[in-house]
């Protein structure tokens, strides 16, 4: 059997290939990561090789978006450093000419070029990686950091390098659209970039855009698509049993993507947080758990009210009614409305709890503060004492949606 290169195309075998058969890219993850792993060691020192705490493995057909939307994984995911665009990386002179016959560069040379780049300072906290892995072996090369990435953590924990060694999170990114759409998108683009450039040329204003030559031919376009099927997203489906697989359909329109988007990338603390960390704070509840039932058992405590405490529960609707809600309407426009009141009803917390319900269910949005003030009623003139009282001022503030004024 012939061997194939990255791009599937037949090669001869080592043996009759004679004197050149040592250029064959080598295809062990294993060895190409140690020899990668052992120079970065050597040029950095161990103590240094601070990788990103979070990685986003974004791949994607050819038009899906992808560079249209990574702004949007950033803003999504508060990441502040553009992504690493591995294509960009490759621009020596023999891997521009292997990119222009629309082949792979070589996995090694990927490898260790991310890797040198995914050090530098301001990846840190996250990035976004655009276009890796793309081959099996790439695939591996990523497994083998991760588990280093997990190695690295507890070989400093409880030292003075703990806080550069941060528990590692993976996501994969797939942007996916069938390949009529693909050829579409990208026959599209090409039209758009000749039309650009042709008017920069005009102009002379702006910059001209790259043009891709697979953008003019549909052949090429299906090729682009193709390749993208039997390497790419195969890399990154073998990679969903491992880490955190988010596939987005990117078909329909841009803000249904980003919806979809957004879902996928939602914070989910059990993920990101240190195991420690996230123990420590998991006896608090999440604010979706308590809002999941919140109207349910709104409406449940005000039937409690009404059945159980039918007295105090009239007496705070009258109150409300006489002393809050004039005050509410004369601030009908801006929405916010603060009334103070020594009523001594709200000394009653059952009281109190009954109020915030009534606003609730009705739509406003209250909140109340007990705020004590010290006023002098008498002065001991033996012995300078003065004696005050304690008057309580219940301050409550009410938001609700204020009108929206036309102005023409």
């Amino acid at each position: 059997m012939k061997a194939a290169d990255t791009e599937g195309n037949q090669v001869k075998n080592p043996k009759e290939s004679g004197p050149n058969h040592q250029d064959l890219e080598v295809k062990d993850a294993q060895i190409i990561f140690n020899s990668v792993w052992s120079d970065l060691e050597a040029e950095y020192g161990k103590e240094n090789l601070h990788f990103p705490k979070e990685l986003i493995l974004l791949g994607g057909a050819p038009g899906a978006g992808k560079g249209t939307n990574t702004p949007f994984m950033m803003e999504a995911r508060d990441l502040t450093c553009g992504p690493i665009v591995v294509s960009s990386l490759l621009d020596t002179p023999k891997m521009c000419e292997l990119k222009e016959a629309g082949q792979l560069v070589g996995d090694t040379e990927v490898v260790k070029i991310l890797f040198e780049k995914m050090l530098e300072p301001e990846y840190q906290d996250g990035c976004i990686l655009d276009g890796f892995p793309r081959t099996l072996v790439q695939v591996e090369c990523m497994k083998l950091l991760y588990h280093k990435m997990l190695q690295l953590r507890s070989y400093y924990d409880n030292t003075k390098h703990h806080h550069n060694f941060r528990q590692p999170i993976v996501h994969i990114m797939m942007l996916f659209i069938d390949e009529k759409e693909s050829v579409k998108r990208q026959l599209s683009r090409g039209r758009e970039v000749l039309i650009h450039n042709e008017e920069v040329d005009r102009t002379r204003i702006g910059e001209k855009l790259e043009y891709r030559v697979t953008d003019a031919d549909p052949k090429a376009a299906q090729r682009r698509y193709k390749v993208f099927k039997e390497r790419t997203y195969d890399a990154l489906q073998s990679l969903r049993e491992v880490f955190h697989y988010h596939f987005i359909n990117a078909q329909g329109s841009l803000p249904e993507v980003r919806r979809n988007i957004v879902k996928e990338l939602q914070y989910q603390s059990s993920l990101e947080l240190d195991p420690c960390t996230y123990d420590s704070v998991r006896r608090l509840p999440l604010a979706s758990e308590i809002v999941s039932h919140a109207r349910q058992e709104l409406v449940k405590r005000l039937d409690i009210y009404e059945f159980e405490h039918p007295e105090e529960f009239h007496r705070v609707i009258s109150f409300i009614e006489a002393d809050i809600m004039p005050i509410v309407m004369h601030h009908a426009i801006s929405g916010s409305a603060h009334v103070n009141s020594e009523n001594p009803i709200l000394d009653s917390p059952l009281a109190m709890a009954m109020l915030i319900d009534i606003f609730s269910e009705r739509g406003f949005h209250a909140t109340v503060d007990l705020h004590k003030i010290e006023i002098p009623e008498s002065l001991d003139s033996h012995t300078g004492k003065i004696y005050c009282r304690t008057k309580k001022v219940w301050r409550t503030r009410i938001l609700f949606q204020g009108s929206e004024l036309r102005r023409g």
